[in-house]
């Protein structure tokens, strides 16, 4: 069997701070090409066009570690150039892959302005769907990690790991590690803990980590284990903070991870525009969180 290449296509966003943080991981091989995490439509164009400067001809997966806007919208689009691919995601996304109605109104009223920005998810048609047994006979494993969403998987293949969302959110920043968690709504610490365990038992230990948001790393067990650390760490601060008060909770958690999470604090080195970002997105973390210390 000969060695896949690995190639990272940046999908950058026009939204503020939205450059290096989505991208979209293709491994190609004589036996076998697929894609992990085709993106938003709003890039999908792009997408596609890279893929053909790349010479690939032939797609014959396209593996969604969850069906988020952002990771899984452009599907469609993708599958318009390459029609015989076959899609992988987890059995409870497959209808809102078929039908992505609930899903779209559902992205509107969490991500807001940013949805409409990625726009609508086009439909996928349901011959397209591919079964477990399918991928797993490909040699590609499922890691079922459900963390960030009760839907997310990872994917294992030739040492490399495609962590999704379920270690959180890294940004590249040479001789520094930010990380930070990505916990929306209905988020529970013991199921992504959990996942995050699954990952850490695989034997042999992946050799690299391929994020979507962001990039590549060759240190996955540290990743893995900073982010085992740092979510409940987040739990706590963010329990901390409601006892003393529900007020500007963004701006006090902001400060007080500053001085409680190094992976946080790195924030600082970014460029104004990513910092913007990532305090957006904080509010969203912030409120998986809330709901999970409310419910505890």
């Amino acid at each position: 069997m000969s060695i896949p290449v690995l190639h990272m296509i940046n999908l950058d966003q026009k939204l503020v701070g939205h450059q290096k943080f989505l991208s979209c991981w293709v491994s190609c091989s004589q036996e076998m090409s697929f894609l992990v995490d085709p993106g938003p439509p709003t890039s999908a164009a792009h997408l596609i066009d890279e893929l053909k400067a790349l010479a690939i001809t032939r797609l014959d997966y396209i593996l969604l570690t969850h069906v988020h806007i952002d990771h899984a919208a452009g599907a469609a689009h993708v599958l318009e150039a390459f029609p015989d691919a076959r899609i992988l995601c987890h059995e409870q996304g497959i209808e809102h892959m078929i039908d992505p109605t609930r899903l779209w109104q559902s992205s509107l009223s969490v991500l807001r302005p940013v949805a409409e920005a990625y726009g609508p998810p086009p439909p996928v048609p349901a011959s397209s769907i591919a079964t477990l047994s399918e991928i797993e006979g490909a040699g590609i494993e499922v890691i079922p990690t459900p963390g960030h969403a009760a839907h997310h998987l990872s994917f294992l293949h030739e040492g490399t790991l495609y962590v999704g969302e379920a270690v959180g959110l890294r940004v590249p920043i040479p001789g520094h590690i930010y990380l930070r968690p990505a916990t929306p709504r209905r988020f529970v610490l013991e199921v992504a803990l959990d996942s995050i365990d699954r990952l850490l038992a695989l034997q042999p230990a992946p050799e690299r980590m391929a994020f979507p948001h962001f990039g590549m790393v060759d240190d996955p067990v540290e990743y893995m284990k900073i982010s085992r650390k740092q979510m409940p760490h987040w739990v706590e601060i963010v329990r901390e903070l409601l006892r003393e008060s529900a007020d500007d909770l963004v701006g006090r958690a902001h400060e007080r991870l500053l001085d409680a999470d190094p992976y946080y604090a790195t924030v600082t080195l970014l460029d104004p525009d990513i910092q913007q970002r990532e305090r957006l997105y904080l509010e969203q973390t912030l409120e998986g969180l809330v709901e999970y210390v409310r419910s505890t």
